[in-house]
């Protein structure tokens, strides 16, 4: 009779194991890593302008833990970059506040960031654009829009 029940046991036990695992992929499942990138140049700041300069924002962000990591590079700016920042929530064409400053703004800038649920939507709604200020332009040199 012992040997009955414990193979009962074994087996419940068994299948309980394998139902756990089946929610545990389930639920990340739905957990993506997305890539965004924008090229930066002149004429998308707001006004434009023609800056010579060039760069690039690549990033990407986890939807699970919701960490955006970054990459930003730039060269040929009319002189030192004196802020760079993420800004947003706004459309391409349209000028925002600063939603995540950088910490450095030597080329290339690199960073981590863990957002809010609003902050990831407006990101991957395509809402938030990379900007590098210089003294001759302090609204922005170089602009690009994230997307992906």
């Amino acid at each position: 009779m012992r040997k009955a029940n414990y193979r009962i046991c074994v087996t419940l036990l068994g299948t309980a194991m394998l139902g756990g695992l089946a929610i545990t992929t389930a639920a990340t499942a739905n957990a993506e890593v997305v890539k965004l990138q924008a090229d930066l140049k002149g004429s998308s700041e707001v006004p434009p302008n023609n800056s010579a300069g060039s760069g690039k924002a690549e990033a990407t962000f986890d939807t699970e833990t919701k960490v955006l990591t970054y990459t930003v590079t730039f060269a040929g700016l009319s002189g030192p970059a004196m802020g760079a920042h993420f800004h947003g929530p706004v459309e391409a064409g349209k000028n925002a506040g600063i939603v995540l400053p950088f910490k450095t703004v030597q080329s290339p800038i690199q960073g981590t960031a863990t957002l809010t649920d609003n902050q990831a939507a407006d990101l991957l709604a395509g809402k938030w654009y990379a900007n590098i200020h210089t003294a001759i332009n302090p609204g922005g040199e170089l602009r690009g829009q994230m997307i992906k």
